[in-house]
């Protein structure tokens, strides 16, 4: 089966020309000059668009337990919404509870995504029990396609991790080639500031942020660097949203670290004055790190231009705001942590290219290239190139949308971006050959999706 895919401009991280694209069963064979192929199965006329390889979201948390509750999108509808959005792999996080195994974690988020995926996936493991036994079993992971881990210096009795057990996982990274992604906030001083604030009697959504300020993901982010330094590990900066973080990670990547970070695109867009909405509207709003002032947005897009930020994920974590939202009403430390945005990831990128903050070739290079290349997927994904897959977006630069909840395909109850106004949008994707949106809608299914087990980070001096 050949698609051809005609007329358009073929992006890339150096800019964009003008090519044809051949696609055969589930790849690319062949980037030419317009006109050299004429005929196939089936042909699509991409003139006046932008041809990009698929969106990769490197942070995503589909059916995520928190707070008693999980968050609303399945593998299904999760996966289903990112093709929507011209997102085609997502990597979610196997969550680890405490007083279990790795590998078992792992067999269990299997189940949950295996013939549910609308798109390729793969999983990151997220560990919050350090001992011997799961020091063990990285290596196990590490060979079954899984080489990065996730620990967190937030959320003490959960997640959190000591500098102790932080440094010994570190270790067992330098030695296998591993990455330890860092939740990067000080959570002991954060639950102290979260009892002050409900002891005086301060409950309202607004105070999720003025009890974790930026000043802690600052300290939390240069600890987490030191101690990637004292043992040699790679160290990816999970979801970073302040500028006192940003200038950690920019002072350890000019000192020619193996340090790298992502941001949002709430925190690009959003800011602390959402989180302030009346009544418990600021609710939807509440994720971690928090939606900081706008002066932080600058640094953002300043990191993202000098590759200080390499990556844009989502940290998709969905909660609706009926019932789930709702259960922090009176006690905003009880409202469960996330916002949905693997929809619109690609979309709200766009928009930096049309405001002049980032160029064609960053837009695809933080969205797709970049993160195929730091968690091993590339060049089978991340490029539109002989030999790839054919994951491939038609993104119309000139078209108009409205964001919103009445629209969106992720199952949640609520838009963040309601109203957002975008030029550009996404008007069909293929994922491993296959047309999965198109402007007649929806031609995926579950079970198109892919387990990928990916090698390691391609970045490492």
């Amino acid at each position: 089966m050949r698609t051809l895919l005609k007329g358009g401009t073929v992006l890339s991280t150096t800019g964009g020309s003008l090519a044809d694209v051949l696609v055969e069963d589930e790849k690319i064979v062949a980037v030419t000059a317009p006109g050299v192929f004429t005929t196939a199965d089936t042909v699509l006329d991409a003139s006046g668009k932008y041809v990009l390889p698929g969106g990769i979201d490197a942070h995503t948390h589909m059916e995520m337990p928190f707070g008693g509750t999980f968050s609303a999108d399945t593998f299904e509808t999760g996966t289903t919404a990112a093709a929507w959005g011209g997102t085609t792999t997502i990597i979610d996080f196997a969550v680890q509870a405490k007083g279990t195994s790795l590998v078992s974690t792992l067999d269990k988020w299997h189940e949950k995504a295996d013939g549910n995926c609308a798109v390729d996936y793969g999983f990151h493991m997220i560990v919050s029990d350090v001992n011997d036994t799961t020091l063990k079993e990285m290596e196990t992971c590490i060979d079954g396609g899984v080489s990065s881990f996730k620990m967190f210096m937030a959320y003490p009795g959960v997640f959190y991790s000591t500098d102790g057990e932080i440094l010994r996982a570190m270790r067992k990274a330098t030695e296998t080639g591993s990455t330890i992604m860092m939740h990067a906030e000080n959570g002991i001083a954060i639950d102290e500031l979260v009892a002050q604030a409900l002891g005086e009697g301060k409950t309202d959504p607004v105070q999720h942020g003025y009890t974790r300020p930026s000043a802690l993901e600052g300290e939390a982010t240069s600890r987490a660097i030191t101690l990637a330094r004292v043992t040699g590990a790679p160290l990816y900066i999970v979801h970073l949203s302040a500028a006192e973080a940003l200038s950690a990670v920019a002072e350890a990547r000019d000192g020619g670290r193996n340090v790298f970070a992502e941001t949002c695109p709430q925190y690009l867009y959003l800011s602390i004055e959402d989180l302030a909405r009346p009544g418990f509207e600021g609710a939807k709003y509440v994720a971690s790190p928090p939606l900081r002032e706008k002066k932080h947005q600058a640094d953002l897009w300043r990191g993202l231009r000098t590759n200080d930020l390499s990556v844009v994920s989502t940290d998709h974590c969905p909660f609706c705001f009926k019932d789930q939202k709702e259960l922090g009403r009176g006690d905003f430390s009880k409202i469960p942590n996330g916002m949905p945005g693997v929809e619109h990831r690609m979309d709200l990128l766009h928009q930096g290219v049309v405001a002049g903050e980032i160029s064609l070739g960053r837009w695809v290079e933080a969205c797709s290239t970049t993160p195929a290349r730091m968690f091993g997927l590339y060049p089978r994904k991340g490029v539109i190139a002989p030999g790839s897959d054919a994951d491939i977006v038609v993104y119309d630069p000139a078209a108009r949308q409205t964001l919103s909840a009445e629209t969106h395909h992720m199952a949640v109850d609520y838009s963040a971006y309601e109203g957002f106004e975008i030029t550009g949008k996404v008007e069909t994707v293929l994922s491993r050959g296959k047309v999965v949106v198109s402007p007649s809608g929806f031609s995926g299914g579950t079970g198109h999706g892919r387990f990928l087990s990916r090698d390691k980070c391609q970045y490492l001096n």
